[in-house]
């Protein structure tokens, strides 16, 4: 699985269109309204990387009211979820 953070600019006015018709999308999972340099952040997550140009540069810059738009790949994923089913598995070392 890859996946893309992706932070987009949006059309003041239209945020809310713009977050809904965006989560909409296949290959998003999940849309934010966030506070900082942008004004939605994207996660999208696609078995291959040529899927990436298909969600993001084929139909999440083409939705209305978007302006423009910033993509992250993830490495690797850390969370504090995925640490604790480790620890509870008996992989913490001991």
């Amino acid at each position: 699985m890859i996946t893309a953070i992706v932070l987009v600019n949006a059309d003041v006015d239209r945020i809310p269109e713009v977050a809904e018709a965006i989560a909409e999308l296949e290959g998003v999972t999940e849309v934010y309204s966030v506070a900082g340099d942008a004004d939605l952040i994207a996660m999208v997550r696609v078995a291959e990387h040529e899927q990436l140009n298909d969600v993001i540069a084929g139909r999440l810059n083409k939705v209305q009211g978007v302006i423009g738009t910033n993509t992250h790949i993830a490495f690797r994923t850390y969370s504090k979820h995925d640490l604790e089913a480790a620890f509870s598995l008996g992989l913490d070392g001991d």
